[in-house]
């Protein structure tokens, strides 16, 4: 008897070891998890931001307006603590890494002693320009440099903890390819020059405010349901989940869902109406079939089938063989920046892949527009003299403010990236400028 008892309590010991060692390992999985969940935020975050921090410098060469140009100085040196920042939340103490916090600080210390002067009466100087220029230049090497590593982590699926571990461990390991990485951003930045250190569209609306540009009779949810089908592009509504938003939401809305195999969708669409305010559609998209125009007129039918009227094609870019579409609403040739809306189209077989108009609908309506005060001429005297004007248009946009106003657009050339370029129609003030991105670097593997 005493034998049996002997062994049920072992047995219960070895359940109870058991149970305990799991739940450990499960906490220790848990901490690693949620460490590399931090060390892939902080890493993208700091690719995102010296990107960023590249546009605001490039942007800054281009504004004219001294009363632009501080606020821009100190979003750079904002951009740059937040870049250190990032840095910092990295397992990078046994990389040297000193150089580019360097290079970061020395940019950060630039821009604000530059920017809490008083510009109106003492503007840059030509040295400080140079500077600027500088810094632009070099802060692209770096941003490119960047995105190899991150094309490569994203690629690969490589894992920051690894890092960790290999550091910690003091490993030599060749094929770190993020080791590697950094240290060639290290590399570049101490090529750089010690005279350093001495040295979202716009326009669209920030206010939230009740939608504008709704009109129908309520519909039904089997009415939501034929226009899910319809959008996307499947024979049975059966294989549809359909919700109808809580108190709460800014507009009643009904949310449709769909999952069959490789194609899933989702959609938010108005019950006032009837109008689509959201549509995504992932599925695979095959080999390109049709050219990135013919994909600008399955939008633009799009636009027309669901009563968009007067809508101008602001820009296009093409990604991975989807077209996306940026629309304007034009009122007597004024592009309105606020009632905006953009799709994404697939370029194997016309597939309208993705809609988004909560801007249109929350903003649009008829606008009484002002006649400007400023000719074209004299607002053009308004733009940097580097900057080389290709293309004009009127607009209506959304100030720092939040208040609309009528500006003259440009579009000009410095050096060799575009920028648009918004001037107060009404008193001249440059209200704001915007780097236009180029064509997106296909990064190949770090050797």
């Amino acid at each position: 008897m005493k034998r049996w008892i002997v062994i049920a309590v072992l047995g219960i010991a070895l359940v109870g070891t058991g149970v305990w060692g799991y739940q450990e390992h499960q906490e220790k999985n848990a901490v690693l998890i949620q460490a590399e969940n931090d060390y892939q935020r902080a890493f993208h975050n700091l690719s995102y931001h010296v990107d960023l921090l590249h546009d605001k410098i490039g942007t800054a060469l281009a504004m004219s307006s001294d009363s632009s140009l501080s606020p821009q100085l100190l979003e750079i040196w904002r951009l740059t603590s937040e870049a250190l920042s990032d840095v910092g939340q990295l397992p990078l103490a046994l990389i040297p890494f000193n150089k580019t916090e360097e290079f970061l600080s020395n940019i950060g210390d630039f821009t604000y002693e530059t920017a809490v002067r008083d510009l109106e009466n003492e503007p840059l100087e030509d040295e400080e320009v140079e500077t600027l220029e500088s810094l632009y230049e070099q802060s692209g090497e770096i941003k490119d440099e960047m995105r190899k590593v991150q094309h490569v982590v994203l690629e690969n699926n490589l894992r920051w903890m690894d890092v960790e571990l290999a550091l910690a461990a003091q490993e030599e390991q060749a094929d770190n390819t993020i080791v590697d990485g950094f240290q060639t951003v290290e590399k570049k930045v101490e090529g750089f020059a010690e005279s350093n250190a001495n040295s979202s569209i716009i326009g669209t609306t920030s206010k939230e405010h009740k939608y504008q540009g709704l009109s129908g009779s309520r519909i039904t949810e089997d009415e939501a349901l034929e226009k899910g089908k319809e959008l996307f592009n499947i024979q049975d509504t059966s294989k549809l989940n359909i919700t109808e938003t809580g108190d709460g939401a800014d507009i009643p809305l009904y949310s449709i869902s769909y999952k069959n195999g490789q194609k899933s969708a989702y959609m938010d669409i108005s019950e006032q109406g009837g109008h689509p305010i959201s549509l995504i559609v992932d599925r695979t998209v095959e080999d390109k079939e049709i050219s990135l125009n013919q994909g600008q007129q399955e939008a633009e039918d799009y636009l027309r089938k669901h009563g968009f009227e007067n809508m101008t094609l602001f820009q296009s870019s093409e990604y991975n063989n989807v077209g996306v579409y940026s629309f304007l609403y034009n009122q007597n040739d004024v592009r309105i920046y606020s009632d905006s809306i953009e799709l994404k189209v697939a370029l194997d077989n016309g597939d309208i892949l993705g809609v988004t108009a909560r801007d249109y609908f929350m903003n649009h309506q008829e606008r009484s527009i002002p006649e400007p005060e400023l000719s074209v001429e004299e607002a053009k005297e308004k733009v940097n003299d580097n900057v080389d004007i290709q293309e004009q248009y009127m607009a209506v946009i959304d100030s720092d403010l939040g208040e609309e106003v009528l500006v003259y657009e440009f579009l000009g050339i410095h050096g060799d990236d575009t920028y648009r370029i918004f001037i107060n129609a009404m008193d001249g003030t440059e209200e704001k400028v915007e780097r236009l991105k180029g064509t997106e670097i296909k990064y190949a593997s770090i050797s």
